[in-house]
């Protein structure tokens, strides 16, 4: 909760600053998921390279996470939030939009021997309960675990897909992006960890679950099994601003964008 609060306070100063700027009207302020962050901000790159100057439609994007996206949003420090996960009940007077859906791949060390593991074993593996390579065909290193922080929507994610009632041990190492998660399985040959299949990239090397391949292919398809949805989440009705990016993101050109960066649309 302390981190989500210096993540809202230092949205609400970016967003001050934001409405500052010359030349470019009042900022619509993206603020949320580090997963969506990335795409949303190649989103918005094109979008205002579309509009006037002077708009009142140009877009900022920032990251601090899911919930953080959330809770922005409801204090009115954004207009849109962004959510890799499906909202929570207690989560009400939001619209989620889907603008996209993103597998979860579950990655290791490239030169790693394991090709692949069941949702079984990744559970057990993240619950603490294997806790050497060897135990699922690998060498014979004790696994080193990689997750997100609380508050995180490819955690909750995950945690939902994947975890169920077990608990991720507290000996994982915590990240706050998915590029920290990255950087850290890249350069260990121990390691484990899980991200969005959109920003993995050709230097880590992804296992099958339950025999499946994470692709995009196998996201569209329903064979794979850890697929979550990307959320732009608004409250009441959007601002001219924020309607016309969101309007950018669903149009042919925006959903083109997404697939293209191995996402699935949505239209």
């Amino acid at each position: 909760m302390h981190r989500v609060t210096i993540v809202l306070c230092t949205a609400a100063l970016g967003a001050f600053c934001l409405g500052c700027g010359k030349g470019k009207g009042k900022a619509v302020s993206v603020i949320g998921s580090t997963s969506v962050q990335l795409f949303a901000e190649m989103l918005a790159e094109e979008f205002n390279k579309r509009q006037p100057e002077g708009s009142n439609a140009y877009v900022e994007v920032q990251g601090g996470g899911s919930t953080a996206g959330i809770q922005a949003v409801n204090n009115g420090i954004a207009e849109i939030g962004m959510c890799s996960r499906e909202l929570k009940p207690e989560e009400t007077g939001l619209t989620p939009i889907p603008i996209a859906r993103d597998g979860i791949a579950v990655i290791v060390y490239k030169d790693n021997p394991v090709s692949g593991l069941s949702r079984a074993q990744i559970r057990d593996v993240f619950a603490g309960k294997i806790t050497n390579w060897k135990d699922v065909g690998g060498s014979g290193k004790p696994i080193r675990l990689i997750t997100r922080e609380e508050g995180s929507g490819t955690r909750e994610a995950f945690t939902h897909l994947v975890m169920g009632s077990s608990r991720i041990a507290g000996s994982a190492m915590t990240q706050e992006s998915n590029g920290a998660v990255r950087e850290l399985v890249i350069h260990d040959p121990a390691a484990i960890g899980y991200m969005s299949l959109g920003l993995v990239g050709k230097e880590l090397k992804t296992l099958t679950v339950d025999g499946v391949v994470p692709s995009a292919a196998d996201v569209i398809n329903g064979t794979y099994p850890l697929v979550r949805p990307f959320l732009f989440v608004v409250k009441d009705t959007p601002g001219e601003g924020a309607q016309r990016f969101i309007d950018f993101v669903l149009s042919d050109r925006g959903q083109q964008m997404l697939e293209k960066e191995g996402l699935v649309r949505v239209k």
